[in-house]
């Protein structure tokens, strides 16, 4: 979560939603991604689309199923649908998104009917993911 919590750090620097995200195979990072959508002006430029895109094309697949995902704050649908998607088996994020959260807050798309089912835990390093997104919208309100 670490290495997650310092590209979310990047992601501030650069004026973005500060979230960061890496896929880790056997203890090694093999994919890193951090928020790009205001840069990129894209939507898909999420934390966690861009650590699978990497991990997939670090490992030559799709298939994630030796990974696991460490991202600082609680995916949206489109992410965990991903998630789902690449088959992670594990999923650890920091803060909570009570507003869009799809491990549990608003919804769990890790949970459906789908006949895959990621494991996950919530709260990891909450409160320092949680200071960096609060400290982000305090100064984009000013």
């Amino acid at each position: 979560m670490k290495a997650a919590l310092a590209l979310a750090k990047e992601a501030f620097d650069d004026g973005e939603v500060p979230v960061g995200a890496v896929v880790v195979r056997k203890g090694e990072i093999v994919g890193t991604g951090r928020n790009r959508r205001e840069k990129g002006k894209n939507a898909l430029y999420h934390a966690e689309i861009e650590a699978i895109d990497n991990a997939c094309k670090a490992l030559g697949g799709w298939r994630l199923w030796e990974c696991e995902l460490y991202v600082t704050l609680e995916p949206c649908p489109m992410c965990a649908g991903a998630i789902v998607n690449a088959r992670i088996p594990q999923v650890y994020f920091g803060a909570y998104d009570v507003k869009n959260g799809c491990c549990g807050s608003v919804a769990n798309v890790l949970q459906l009917e789908n006949g895959y089912h990621p494991a996950y835990e919530g709260g990891v390093m909450e409160e320092k993911c949680a200071a960096l997104m609060s400290e982000f919208f305090k100064r984009l309100r000013k």
